[in-house]
C-alpha cells in the first residue's frame, strides 16, 4: 500500500514544484472563501447599532450571502465548464474582493448588503478548484488534493470566529473586511501566477433562461425556509414564496430536459451514483450546521443556568476552532481510504462517525474539554465525508461536466445547511426557559438540535450505502497546457 502524506505536502513531494504550489494556491482560495463567509458572525448582534438599522433588516447581511452563494455556485460551475474554470475562479475571487472593500467602506445597511451579496457570488471557488485539479493532476494524486481543498472549508470557518472576535474586541469593525480583502488579493495573485487555464471547454451558448428559472425557484425556496421563523410559517409572504418555488422548480426541470445545452444536465444528475451522492451531501449539510448552532450557545450561556459553560465569544471561537483544523488534518487519511477502498466506503465511514460524534456530544456537554473532544469527532467524520463527495461525482461524470456537477453538489450542501438552520431555530424557539426575564434554549432543546445531527448522519450513511458499486470511469490523462509543461520542465 502506498504511503500517504498530508495533501499539499504530498503533491509538492511527488509532483513538479509548480504543481504542488498550484494545489496550495487553490487550497488557499478555499480557506479565504470560508473565512469570508464566517467573519461577519461576531458582529451580527452589533449590526443594528453599527449600521443604524433594525435587527430584522441587518439580518440581510447574512441572508444575501446565502442566497447569492446558492444561486451562483451551479452557474459558476457551468460557466467554468464552458469558458474556462480558472477564468471563473478568478472572477469569483474578484467579486469577493470588491464586496469586501464595499463592506469595509460602509456605515449603512444598503452597501453592507450589496457587499455581502457579492461575497456570496464567490461560493463556487471550491468546486471550481477541484475541477481544475481533475484536469491537471495525475489521477492517483487527485483524492488527496481534493480532500485538501474541501478541508480548507473547515480551516477557513474555524479561523473565522476567533480571529473576527479578536479583531472586533481590539480594532474598528471595518478592519475585519480590510484584512479579508488583503487575503483575497493575495489569493487572486497566486491563482494568476500558479494555476493553468482549463484545457477542457465545452463552449456553446449559456442557458440564460435556465439560470433565471433556477435562481427564481431557489431564492423563493431558500428565502421561505430561512425567513419562515421571523416572518411566520403561516404568513402570506412565506406561503407565497413556497408556492412560487413549487411551481417554478418543476417547470425549470421540464425545461432543462428539453434544452440541448442545459444549465444542469438532469439526466446525468439522475444517475444513481450522482443522485445518491447529492442526497448524502444534503444530509451532511444538515449535520454540519447542527453542531455550529448548538455548541456555541451552550458555551456562551451563563453557568447559573445549570448547563451553560459561561465562556466569552473569543473563548467560544477558540474552542470551536480545532474542529476545522481537524477536518484538514484527517483529509489525507480519508484520501488513503478512498484510494484503497473507494470513495463510497469513505463516505459511509465519515457519515457513521458524524452520527456517533453527535451521540457522544449529547452525553458530553458538561465541560469545555468534553465539547472540544466531541466536536472534533464530528469534524473527523465531516472531513472524511466531504473529501469523498467530489470523488464520487467525478467518477460518474465526464470531464466536460466536472465543474457543473461539483457545483450542484455544493448547492445541495448549502440547501441542507439552510434547512438545518430553520429546523434548529424552530426547535430552540419552542424549547426555552425563562432566565432573568430572558428566554433561552433549554438543555433538552440543545440536545434536540444535536439529535437532528444524529439523524442527518444516519441518513447520509443510508444514501451512501445505496450508491452502486462499480469501477471508476477511465480518467483521461491531463492535457498539458503551457503552464503545466513549464512545471514539468522545472
Amino acid at each position: 500500500m502506498s504511503r500517504t502524506h498530508p495533501p499539499v505536502a504530498q503533491a509538492q513531494n511527488s509532483l513538479p514544484p509548480r504543481l504542488g504550489a498550484m494545489v496550495a494556491a487553490l487550497t488557499l482560495t478555499g480557506i479565504v472563501g470560508a473565512l469570508t463567509q464566517t467573519l461577519v458572525i461576531p458582529i451580527v448582534p452589533l449590526l443594528p447599532q453599527l449600521l443604524d438599522a433594525k435587527a430584522s433588516d441587518t439580518a440581510w447581511a447574512v441572508t444575501a450571502t446565502l442566497l447569492c452563494g446558492a444561486v451562483s455556485t451551479p452557474v459558476a460551475g457551468r460557466l467554468g465548464d464552458m469558458y474556462g474554470k480558472r477564468r471563473m475562479l478568478l472572477l469569483g475571487i474578484c467579486l469577493m474582493l470588491v464586496g469586501l472593500v464595499i463592506c469595509a467602506l460602509s456605515d449603512s445597511l444598503a452597501p453592507m448588503v450589496v457587499g455581502r451579496a457579492l461575497q456570496g457570488l464567490a461560493a463556487g471557488v471550491v468546486p471550481l478548484g477541484v475541477s481544475i485539479m481533475r484536469e491537471v493532476l495525475p489521477a492517483e494524486k487527485l483524492p488527496a488534493a481534493t480532500a485538501s481543498m474541501f478541508g480548507s472549508l473547515g480551516v477557513g470557518a474555524a479561523l473565522g470566529l476567533p480571529v473576527s472576535a479578536v479583531i472586533v474586541d481590539n480594532f474598528d469593525w471595518h478592519v475585519l473586511f480590510w484584512v479579508s480583502a488583503v487575503l483575497s488579493a493575495v489569493s487572486a495573485g497566486l491563482v494568476v501566477l500558479l494555476v493553468p487555464e482549463s484545457s477542457e471547454r465545452t463552449g456553446g451558448r449559456f442557458d440564460l433562461t435556465g439560470a433565471a428559472g433556477m435562481a427564481l425557484g431557489l431564492v423563493c425556496l431558500l428565502l421561505a425556509v430561512s425567513k419562515g421563523q421571523d416572518w411566520g410559517w403561516g404568513s402570506g409572504t412565506v406561503l407565497s414564496l413556497f408556492a412560487v418555488a413549487v411551481i417554478v422548480l418543476p417547470l425549470w426541470g421540464w425545461f432543462q430536459l428539453r434544452t440541448p445545452k442545459p444549465l444542469v444536465d438532469l439526466r446525468t444528475t439522475a444517475r444513481p451514483q450522482v443522485l445518491l451522492t447529492n442526497l448524502a451531501a444534503l444530509a451532511l449539510g444538515l449535520a454540519l450546521f447542527s453542531m455550529n448552532m448548538a455548541l456555541p450557545q451552550l458555551l456562551q450561556m451563563p453557568e447559573a443556568t445549570g448547563y451553560g459553560l459561561g465562556k466569552s465569544l473569543i473563548a467560544t471561537g477558540l474552542v470551536m476552532a480545532p474542529q476545522g483544523l481537524t477536518m484538514m488534518a484527517v483529509s489525507p487519511y480519508g484520501a488513503r481510504i478512498t484510494k484503497s477502498k473507494g470513495p463510497k466506503v469513505t463516505l459511509m465511514i465519515g457519515s457513521a462517525i458524524v452520527a456517533a460524534g453527535y451521540i457522544i456530544t449529547m452525553v458530553m456537554m458538561s465541560g469545555v474539554w468534553q465539547v472540544l473532544v466531541a466536536s472534533c469527532i464530528v469534524a473527523t467524520g465531516v472531513g472524511f465525508a466531504y473529501g469523498a463527495l467530489p470523488a464520487l461525482i467525478m467518477e460518474a461524470v465526464p470531464v466536460s461536466e466536472t465543474a457543473a456537477a461539483n457545483g450542484l453538489n455544493a448547492l445541495m450542501r448549502s440547501i441542507g445547511t439552510t434547512v438545518s438552520s430553520a429546523v434548529a431555530g424552530l426547535i430552540l424557539a419552542h424549547m426555552t426557559t425563562d432566565f432573568h426575564s430572558v428566554h433561552i434554549p433549554t438543555e433538552n432543546g440543545l440536545r434536540a438540535v444535536l439529535a437532528l445531527g444524529v439523524g442527518a448522519g444516519v441518513l447520509s450513511f443510508a444514501f451512501a450505502s445505496l450508491i452502486p458499486r462499480r469501477p471508476p470511469i477511465e480518467v483521461p490523462a491531463p492535457v498539458e497546457s503551457a503552464a503545466v509543461k513549464t512545471a514539468g520542465a522545472e
